[in-house]
């Protein structure tokens, strides 16, 4: 396993666990955190490669980039080489250090337009993108890419070489290849295969979702590092823990409950100043959940957390959620009411009708929205 620092371009990569763009998840907020919790760097959000577009909101906010506290990587998908171009060079006016070209990614809307994963059927139209890419701006060109199309087409090695002859200066490899999207298990050999024709830095994903698993496909690939992604959701500090193992061969101890409730309470500011109170909202309901899975007895907060609707509800639910914890961690006993209900749950559907003005239409609305889910739910146990 190799302990050398990783260099892409003329940066230095200080760590071998990073983390692996992801739509609608990789923001800026979830990013930082990352970061400052040993992801060596952090791609953004799969960004479409026709600028045009990128003056709608959820494009500036994919592309903010002032704030960023490490390595600047931006992901661009497209299969036109000179709209790829143009993206890249908009992207590096942006701030851009690092161009990221994707290759690997499997959804429907993509590749139907022959973009992401779609792109390795073709290694013409490879080529053209990423020598065109890498010709296009100053700065270090990387790849993001599957095995191959189907289990019957494995070209990954074919096309590493190639991104290699064409300048691009490292690649993350996907252990699975298009066709098989997430199901399965990930393999391997291909991204060994790939590691022993290449010399330029190479990350294995897929299926690591923890410490010893990161090293074992280390050993078994001969990899530079590994990529992290969805085993990064709601444990943020995961790359800290996989470079403490890498280091030492002993998993760390958790993180205390304090430390995991001021990440998350952090999270949600981030999550609110960046997308606005309405769809910071929403966006932390994603987040939160996946934060739940590593929480003790935290079903029942999560249930509640996502449908409350207001900044200030998400946060007091938050805090009290944690407060049920004591000194060392262990879940204490809920107080209940005389009803026998726990006191955080109290206020679900009652507080929303009770004490209302009858004329208010979005009381209105919120009855016919209950109604409608719970006719929509009864229909359902009806047709068992």
């Amino acid at each position: 396993m190799t302990t050398a620092k990783l260099q892409i371009g003329p940066y230095a990569v200080n760590g071998q666990a990073v983390l692996a763009p992801m739509a609608g998840l990789t923001d800026q907020p979830f990013r930082s955190i990352c970061r400052r919790f040993g992801a060596a760097f952090a791609v953004t959000e799969m960004t479409t490669s026709d600028t045009r577009l990128w003056q709608t909101e959820k494009s500036r906010q994919r592309l903010m980039l002032t704030s960023e506290n490490g390595l600047k990587i931006v992901q661009i998908a497209g299969a036109d080489a000179h709209k790829m171009q143009a993206a890249a060079r908009a992207a590096v006016q942006l701030g851009a250090e690092v161009i990221d070209i994707n290759m690997g990614c499997p959804a429907k809307k993509v590749c139907r337009k022959l973009a992401g994963s779609a792109l390795l059927k073709d290694d013409g139209l490879v080529r053209r993108i990423l020598e065109a890419v890498a010709n296009a701006v100053a700065v270090p060109v990387t790849l993001k890419m599957r095995t191959g199309w189907d289990p019957e087409h494995r070209n990954g090695v074919r096309i590493a070489k190639l991104a290699e002859s064409v300048g691009i200066k490292s690649i993350a490899v996907h252990g699975r290849t298009r066709a098989c999207m997430f199901r399965g298990k990930a393999e391997y050999e291909t991204i060994r295969a790939i590691k022993s024709v290449v010399s330029i830095p190479v990350f294995a994903n897929g299926d690591i979702g923890e410490p010893s698993e990161a090293a074992r496909i280390l050993d078994q690939t001969g990899a530079d590092g590994v990529m992290i992604g969805r085993a990064a959701l709601g444990q943020p500090w995961i790359f800290q823990q996989i470079s403490s193992f890498l280091e030492t061969k002993v998993l760390p101890k958790p993180l205390s409950i304090a430390i995991r409730r001021d990440i998350i309470l952090e999270h949600l500011d981030a999550l609110y100043q960046l997308y606005g109170k309405d769809r910071g909202v929403r966006v932390a309901r994603k987040h939160l959940s996946w934060y739940c899975r590593y929480l003790e007895r935290a079903g029942e907060f999560r249930d509640f957390f996502v449908r409350v609707e207001t900044v200030s509800e998400q946060k007091r639910l938050t805090r009290e959620f944690f407060d049920r914890y004591d000194e060392q961690g262990r879940v204490a006993k809920q107080k209940r009411s005389r009803e026998g209900v726990p006191d955080q749950c109290q206020e679900r559907e009652p507080r929303k009708l009770r004490q209302e003005n009858p004329t208010d239409p979005e009381r209105t609305t919120r009855i016919i929205r209950y109604r409608s889910e719970t006719d929509h739910l009864e229909a359902s146990l009806r047709k068992r």
